[in-house]
């Protein structure tokens, strides 16, 4: 997608995109919303479209038909009135909802509705196969052009299906939907009553993110590399990441979902399409949430192409494309991995939707990547709680099972839980969770044997590192290495580290002869405060994750504002920098941090790291005695 896109959207939309006769040519068959409803049958099953779509005039005139009883209304998602869903019409209208939104979680709750757990993908076959046989589809449509083709606008997903499989369908003809392309159309021949409206379409305005949701996705947005295609699901978070991700290049887009938030993103630049495996330099979405702003940027825009779920959603499709970045929501996460997205308890909040589609795709694709966020906290009539818990609360359904789980990311970092264990799940979701509730979650998950007993030591301990402490350097040989804070989960790869190292190294390092480090010690190098005690990892990829391949710390004496400082690079690495590099950002952070120096004890056959304290840029002050040489450096 080039730069100029508002361009040929101003073009397009200017350009004629239906035929203005289509009323006269199709009189017969055109009625008002109340003729078209009195085509509705008492017992029948009854599909309203999706989103800002919902055909609003036709759902008034069927809620007011007095002598309608026992009628099924199934749809996913739809904003706007929902006059059939309250109690009063409970007895004639039953709400079947794959979705649940705010204007029908009321009865639903109340056990006046029901809700249909399902994954977004297989909606269309419940329709074609006569599992889920529709009578009736009243949707939304644009008018048709001189072929005769009405586009489904911004609302394809699962429309396209329920109007090809409904034995009837109601069709509200509205200029002011726009005029998606893709495949998106219905052939007017294939709608059975005609009702000419020209009302606004529903608009959806998010509420501005806060610090809170801007935080979480700065994290998520980290994780997105260039050239990645995303998804964006439902929610504020997935919404402020698209301004998080601004600054990204050739990213492309193959979501469900399209909202103005995309718009922007567009607009910065950052979206070409240039690198999709699939629909490449096209954005792929299936329905809108929005305002008149995007869905006049989405009329006649050949950038565009709107499918069905069935295509948009699926797995197969999803997992074709590179990089594939999935970012959906939660609404509890426990410390095994299990993600709840639809349920708050018993009672039923949301829906399966998409997540499972886009996070198994996301999973297979090349470099992909499946992330949940969530806040790491919410509030209740009981006060604030913890999204992050040791068990789900009682009834609530796991939407992402703990074997499908990737990434979860909060306010405070980001845990990956992909392939790690039961331990390491619980430690990296402790770290990330409120720091409020991070020693009763260590405490109940000792109690629950998801960690060893012995780890009720490090209470107060579990905290994430700064993201500021994070940065990169590249070797001579172009070889990038990132430096960032230890982490709660880095305990494994802590131990890879000290078992590669030589015994020189690791007398040199610990100034004694020693082939085993107790798992206490292990505790104590990766369970820190990240004030006065700092440790900062030298990284490199690996099939796993990362491997580090150094790391350098401090320790604060609070009494002389002095901290102790230490290194250690593993032997295929050292003589390349790493070493003057780590000391030089551990400087950068004391400085920071307030602390007047470091000091350092070195052995006189260290040779080497002697040579990294003597390039310090600050004051050097080195004093020899028996067989060490002890080090201080003063910050200016």
């Amino acid at each position: 997608m080039d730069t100029n896109s508002s361009a040929s959207v101003s073009s397009a939309a200017s350009a004629p995109a239906w035929d203005a006769d289509w009323i006269e040519k199709y009189r017969d068959r055109c009625a008002t919303p109340e003729e078209a409803v009195r085509r509705l049958r008492p017992g029948q099953r009854i599909f309203v479209g999706t989103g800002c779509a919902q055909p609003l005039e036709l759902v008034r005139a069927m809620a007011a038909r007095g002598d309608l009883l026992d009628v099924e209304v199934v749809h996913l998602l739809t904003l706007g009135d929902a006059p059939y869903a309250n109690r009063e019409l409970s007895e004639k209208f039953r709400v079947n909802s794959f979705f649940i939104a705010a204007n029908v979680r009321g009865i639903i709750q109340e056990g006046l509705g029901d809700y249909t757990p399902i994954f977004l993908s297989d909606i269309p076959k419940l329709f074609s196969s006569g599992r889920l046989p529709l009578d009736a589809a009243l949707i939304q449509v644009s008018p048709p052009d001189e072929h005769g083709r009405c586009s489904l606008g911004i609302s394809v997903d699962i429309v396209k299906s329920a109007a090809e499989n409904a034995r009837l369908v109601i069709a509200q003809i509205n200029p002011n939907m726009p005029r998606t392309l893709g495949n998106s159309f219905l052939h007017i021949h294939d709608l059975d009553v005609l009702v000419p409206v020209n009302t606004p379409l529903v608009e959806f305005v998010p509420p501005e993110p806060d610090e809170t949701t801007r935080r979480i996705a700065d994290y998520v947005a980290a994780l997105i590399e260039d050239r990645s295609t995303v998804e964006l699901g439902i929610g504020g978070i997935p919404q402020a990441v698209a301004d998080a991700l601004k600054t990204k290049k050739d990213l492309g887009i193959h979501t469900e979902m399209f909202t103005d938030s995309m718009v922007d993103l567009i607009e910065s630049g950052a979206v070409t399409g240039a690198y999709k495996t699939l629909d490449r330099g096209k954005v792929v979405a299936s329905f809108c949430l929005g305002t008149r702003r995007l869905y006049d940027y989405v009329h006649n825009n050949p950038k565009f192409a709107f499918h069905p779920t069935e295509y948009v959603n699926d797995v197969e499709i999803i997992g074709r494309q590179y990089r594939q970045v999935a970012v959906n929501v939660a609404l509890e996460v426990d410390l095994t991995g299990q993600v709840c997205a639809d349920s708050l308890g018993t009672r039923f909040y949301s829906g399966i939707g998409g997540q499972l589609d886009f996070n198994r795709g996301a999973a297979r694709s090349e470099g992909g990547k499946a992330i949940i966020a969530l806040r790491s906290t919410a509030e209740t009539p009981e006060g604030r709680v913890s999204r992050i818990v040791t068990r789900l609360t009682p009834g609530a359904g796991v939407v992402t099972t703990r074997g499908d789980v990737h990434y979860v990311v909060t306010e405070y970092g980001v845990a990956y839980l992909h392939g790690k264990s039961i331990q390491e799940r619980a430690i990296a979701l402790i770290a990330i969770a409120h720091p409020d509730f991070r020693a009763d979650l260590l405490r109940e998950a000792i109690e629950a044997r998801y960690l060893r007993p012995d780890m009720k030591d490090i209470e107060g301990k579990i905290v994430v590192g700064p993201p500021q402490f994070r940065t990169s350097m590249l070797l001579e040989d172009g070889t990038q290495i990132t430096f960032r804070p230890i982490h709660p989960t880095d305990e494994p790869r802590m131990r890879e580290l000290f078992y590669a190292l030589s015994q020189e190294t690791m007398y040199y390092r610990f100034m004694t002869r020693t082939y085993h480090i107790p798992r206490r010690e292990f505790h104590n190098f990766v369970f820190i405060n990240h004030r006065s005690d700092v440790a900062i990892v030298a990284t490199l990829p690996a099939a796993h994750g990362e491997e580090i391949v150094a790391v350098g710390r401090y320790y604060l004496d609070e009494k002389t504002n002095y901290a102790e400082v230490a290194f250690v690079v593993r032997d295929d690495w050292q003589n390349r920098g790493i070493g003057t590099f780590l000391l030089r950002h551990l400087e950068t952070i004391a400085k920071r941090n307030g602390i007047a120096g470091f000091t350092a004890e070195v052995l006189k056959d260290n040779r080497a790291m002697q040579r990294v304290f003597q390039k310090s840029q600050h004051k050097v002050t080195a004093t020899p005695s028996e067989d060490v040489i002890s080090f201080r450096i003063e910050f200016s």
